[in-house]
Order: structure tokens, then C-alpha cells, then sequence
């Protein structure tokens, strides 16, 4: 008899702990991210302390690829019933993301789980960038300038040097002293993207798509031959007939970060992103680097460029508890403390008011000079749609047409004919994109 209650109890006692343990198992959130190469351990390790702080949720991590590639596994996950809790998605998806209908409102997911986010505490350009209709469909994280950097050392024994503010001629001027004195093969590098002419662009006030760039409603047009356009196009024309610019390839971030600190370049177009990996090989290398404003045309009254990076977005149609675990991350993943330390690990600027007043009052920008300019280049951005960044489903397709015209320029295509056959194109694919949605383009 006795035997038979032992066996019972143990049976019992078992049950109770097997449901001790399920009922504190943590809820397990899936996050498919686009940040490759060393930045992979850095998200691992973000995730792996949020975890330790929340031990009820577990997040799991997953590097899918570019951005284009992460995207389009994730709608092909959701058709097929499993999308990942968070996805991370570049701003020029950002139209294609809400037309897919796989996303959750973020501010509607803060509302719904009673949680709060001071969203005035955000930088104004980065949320004039993803408010759409007045809404917030995501939650900013990874944002981005372009910059240019330049070896100040290599710069001073060509005995030339560059204002904090250049311009297109400055660039000239010095590259042409640098080339020409045998100081660098090169005076100029930046992978062939569209990103480039957007920012000049914006820079001068100028629209990519009709409709307010896309923020007053769909858009119809492009300005791809728009004088702004034509301007930027002309002068990265000017330095590559001169050999002042190096082709590293298309959407070639790796080879142009090389070719300049090896030396073969003095000057680096790029994202505000590289600023550590530059940084890092300019310690190891003893040499000095110096960053400024993107440069823009002589005259030209600056408005900004537009903010680059990712934001992160929480999938629909999962339970509850995992939808709430998903949303409390992706706002610790944007909190103060967060910010500051992804700012500090990889060169993405703060996208946070308390962040960049806390680095400000510990002198993190006296130290480290080169992380403010990105910071100072935002925070002069005028609040204008064309700095907000275009927003239309078609962008993806207008962004190699952007590509392909600069490639058509270089085998000696005239920039003009070049850019009218890029902007035929992309009225077509604008036309498309609103067929396939079903909001046809009324032609008269």
C-alpha cells in the first residue's frame, strides 16, 4: 500500500512541478534583423541582456541577410503562418511594410498593453521620417546619415583642408591638389546607391516623388530630372571623368570603406554607421580622421539630408502575452540607456534628446569628435517633406533605376538622357505599384 502512495505522490509531485515549469517558461519572441558582420554579437548581446532583466521573455535573435532579403522572407513567412514576432525593416520599405498588412500600429501595441513611451523624447527628424498619416508605424532604432570622412593627416601634408560645412567645389579643389601631388590615388570614394542623390536632394529642398514626396498621398511622378538631381548627377559625372572618384561597385560598403583606409582614397562618403570601424582603423593605423557635413552645391541653402538606418516592427496575428513581449522589447531596445549604448558601439546616432544631453554632459563628443557630426547635421534638418524621405511602395524599384542611371553615365551616356529614361521608368513603376494595390492612376 505504502509503495502505491509513493508512486502516487511522485506522480503528483512531478505533475506540479511540470507545471510550475510551464507556467514560468518565458514567452519566446523570434527577431529577424539585418545587421551583419561584427554588429551581429552586439545585437546578440542586447538581446541576451534584456532577456536576463526580463527572464519571463526570452528573445531570439536572427541575421536574415540585407535588408531587401529580411523583408521579403518575412512576408513569405507570414502567407505561410509564421512570421517572426519583430522584424527590421529600412525606411524606404517603410510604405511597402503598412501596405503589407502583417504589421501592428506600434503606437496602437502602446496603448494596448498600457505601457509608456515618451515619443517627444525622440529626435523631431527621425519621427517626421516614419509618422505616417499622423501615425507611428514602427519604432525607430537604427538611424543613419550620410557623412563624409577624411584623413586629416593625409590631408595636412597635401597641405590642404575642409570646412565643416564643404561644398562640391571644395571637393574638387582639394581632390584635384591631393590627386595631383601624388598623395592618394584617388580623392573620393562611395559605393554607387541611391542613397547619395536622395541626400543631395534633400538637401536642396528637393522631392523625389510628387505629393509631398509621398506624405500628402500616393504619389504619381518622379523629379529624377528635377535641376537638383541633374546638379548632383553632373558633378559625381565631373569626379569620376577626372578620376577623382573610385568605383567600388554597386551598394559596395565594404570595398569603399577599404580603398580609404588603405589610403587609396582621402575622402569617404558613407553612412554615419562606419564612424566606429573608421575610428577603430584610424587608432590602429596612426593616422587622423576628421568628419564633416555631406558636401552640397556652392549656393545652395542647406535644409538637411534624410535619415537613414531601420526601425523595428512587431507582426500581427500572434497571442497576446507573445505580441506584449514583443512590443516591451523593441521599446527597451529604443530606451536612453539603449540608444546611448548602441550610439556608442557603432556609430548610429542617438535617436533619443535625454541620450544625446547625457553624452553631451560626460564629454563623450569632446573625446570622440567624429560621432557628433552626423548629430549636428540632424539636429539642423529642416522639418520639410523632401528631408522626411520619399514614401511610396515603388521606392525599392526607383532605387535601382537611381543605380542603373549613374552605371548608364559612366559608359557615356549624357546625364539628362539618362536620368529622363531612369524617371519614364520609375513613373511606370509608380503606376504599377498603385495597379497591384488596387488604386489605379486616373490617365486623362
Amino acid at each position: 500500500m505504502w509503495r502505491r502512495l509513493l508512486v502516487v505522490s511522485l506522480m503528483v509531485g512531478l505533475l506540479v512541478l511540470t507545471a510550475l515549469a510551464t507556467s514560468q517558461a518565458a514567452v519566446k519572441i523570434v527577431f529577424w534583423h539585418a545587421m551583419g558582420g561584427w554588429r551581429i554579437p552586439v545585437i546578440e548581446r542586447m538581446c541576451a541582456d534584456f532577456n536576463l532583466e526580463y527572464p519571463e521573455f526570452e528573445v531570439v535573435p536572427s541575421w536574415k541577410g540585407s535588408y531587401d532579403e529580411t523583408f521579403v522572407a518575412s512576408i513569405a513567412a507570414a502567407r505561410a503562418g509564421k512570421a517572426p514576432h519583430i522584424l527590421h525593416v529600412t525606411q524606404p520599405i517603410t510604405r511597402e511594410a503598412i501596405d503589407s498588412g502583417i504589421f501592428a500600429v506600434a503606437e496602437d501595441l502602446i496603448d494596448r498593453f498600457g505601457m509608456e513611451v515618451k515619443w517627444e523624447d525622440y529626435i523631431d527628424a527621425v519621427l517626421d521620417t516614419y509618422r505616417v498619416g499622423g501615425r507611428l508605424y514602427c519604432f525607430p532604432w537604427n538611424s543613419s546619415s550620410a557623412i563624409l570622412y577624411y584623413n586629416k593627416t593625409l590631408f595636412e601634408k597635401a597641405g590642404v583642408s575642409l570646412s565643416r560645412k564643404p561644398t562640391f567645389e571644395d571637393i574638387i579643389e582639394v581632390g584635384n591638389k591631393i590627386v595631383d601631388g601624388g598623395y592618394a590615388t584617388y580623392a573620393i570614394t562611395w559605393p554607387i546607391l541611391y542613397w547619395w542623390v536622395q541626400q543631395w536632394m534633400a538637401e536642396q529642398g528637393q522631392n523625389v516623388v510628387d505629393n509631398e514626396n509621398g506624405r500628402a498621398g500616393r504619389p504619381t511622378k518622379a523629379y529624377l530630372t528635377s535641376d537638383a538631381s541633374i546638379q548632383a548627377y553632373e558633378w559625381w559625372k565631373q569626379l569620376y571623368d577626372e578620376g577623382l572618384w573610385v568605383n567600388p561597385g554597386r551598394s559596395a560598403w565594404g570595398e569603399a570603406l577599404r580603398i580609404f583606409t588603405s589610403h587609396e582614397s582621402a575622402m569617404f562618403i558613407s553612412t554615419t554607421a562606419h564612424v566606429t570601424a573608421v575610428q577603430k582603423s584610424s587608432a590602429e593605423g596612426g593616422w587622423e580622421l576628421e568628419t564633416t557635413f555631406l558636401p552640397i552645391p556652392e549656393g545652395t541653402e542647406r535644409c538637411g539630408g534624410t535619415v537613414g538606418g531601420g526601425t523595428l516592427w512587431v507582426t500581427k496575428d500572434h497571442p497576446d502575452e507573445q505580441l506584449k513581449a514583443a512590443t516591451k522589447f523593441v521599446v527597451w531596445m529604443s530606451d536612453t540607456a539603449q540608444t546611448i549604448r548602441w550610439h556608442q558601439l557603432t556609430g548610429y546616432y542617438p535617436i533619443k534628446k535625454t541620450a544625446v544631453e547625457i553624452l553631451e554632459r560626460e564629454g563623450w563628443f569632446e573625446e570622440k569628435p567624429s560621432y557628433r557630426t552626423a548629430i549636428d547635421q540632424l539636429l539642423e534638418t529642416k522639418s520639410i517633406p523632401a528631408t522626411q524621405s520619399a514614401l511610396f511602395g515603388a521606392f525599392r524599384a526607383v532605387e535601382d533605376l537611381m543605380e542603373i542611371a549613374f552605371e548608364e553615365i559612366m559608359g557615356g551616356k549624357p546625364v539628362e538622357e539618362a536620368l529622363a529614361k531612369a524617371n519614364d521608368k520609375a513613373n511606370k513603376a509608380i503606376a504599377e505599384y498603385r495597379r497591384v494595390i488596387g488604386e489605379p492612376i486616373e490617365r486623362k
